[in-house]
């Protein structure tokens, strides 16, 4: 399968990062050379100010790949729904 073949990753944004990105939800291609969740939230700080001002390495931010939770090394492929949402507490 080509990478134009691929099915997209579809990235949702949920509570303050939904703002600061701009959106609630995107389909994107799956970038060369990135293959884990560090790697797509980086690739995501490069597209613009909004991206990183959500998902910089910094920031308190949570992660689903396929709606189990994700750390930075988990892997991605095309196809994959990844969610990215701020922590929750509860009380």
């Amino acid at each position: 399968m080509t990478a134009a073949e691929a099915p997209p990753l579809r990235l949702l944004y949920f509570a303050w990062l939904r703002e600061r990105v701009g959106r609630a939800e995107e389909q994107v291609a799956l970038p060369d050379g990135v293959a884990t969740v560090g790697a797509l939230r980086a690739w995501l700080c490069s597209r613009g100010p909004g991206f990183a001002a959500a998902l910089a390495p910094d920031l308190p931010v949570r992660c689903a790949v396929n709606q189990d939770f994700a750390g930075p090394d988990a892997p991605v492929a095309p196809g994959d729904e990844v969610a990215f949402f701020p922590p929750v507490t509860g009380g």
